[in-house]
């Protein structure tokens, strides 16, 4: 919800949703609301293997978070343990992946800089309306997009 072009004002629980394989993307401000200089989602990381697998970004910085959970990190040849409290920057061109090693849910903030990056969620991620229905499956095809593989590689 924009307020007016320079503010905005986003209320607990609102904002657009989806489920990109087992993790629930909630998207608190996207480019249009930046004028593109960030995104920042609230992520739901799925226990026990939720996550990204390991990708470089050749446009954006990726900032992260821990709000509960935690979350296991690898930033290039360094893997460490993320717990509630714990900020983590990865540049543009840095490897780097996050898993849910634990039994339950983690959920982070992410924040991408510059804006850009919700449309890829968007488009390959599924949409819902509901913040508890179970998360779809990615389809093989979903999967082996040349977007998919081009953004997480």
């Amino acid at each position: 919800m924009t307020i007016n072009q320079n503010e905005l004002l986003m209320q607990p629980g609102k904002g657009a949703s989806y489920w990109f394989d087992r993790d629930l993307y909630t998207f608190k401000a996207v480019s249009e609301d930046t004028s593109e200089a960030y995104a920042l989602f609230e992520v739901v990381v799925a226990p026990q293997g939720g996550g990204t697998p390991p990708h470089r970004h050749s446009r954006e910085n990726e900032s992260f978070y821990i709000l509960e959970g935690e979350l296991e990190f690898q930033l290039e040849e360094q893997t460490l343990v993320a717990t509630e409290g714990t900020f983590l920057h990865s540049p543009k061109g840095q490897l780097h992946r996050f898993t849910n090693i634990s039994s339950i849910p983690a959920k982070i903030l992410i924040w991408v800089t510059p804006a850009g990056f919700e449309k890829f969620i968007a488009e390959v991620g599924k949409s819902t309306n509901s913040q508890v229905t179970p998360a779809p499956t990615l389809s093989p095809e979903d999967q082996s997009q040349n977007l998919l593989s081009s953004m997480w590689m």
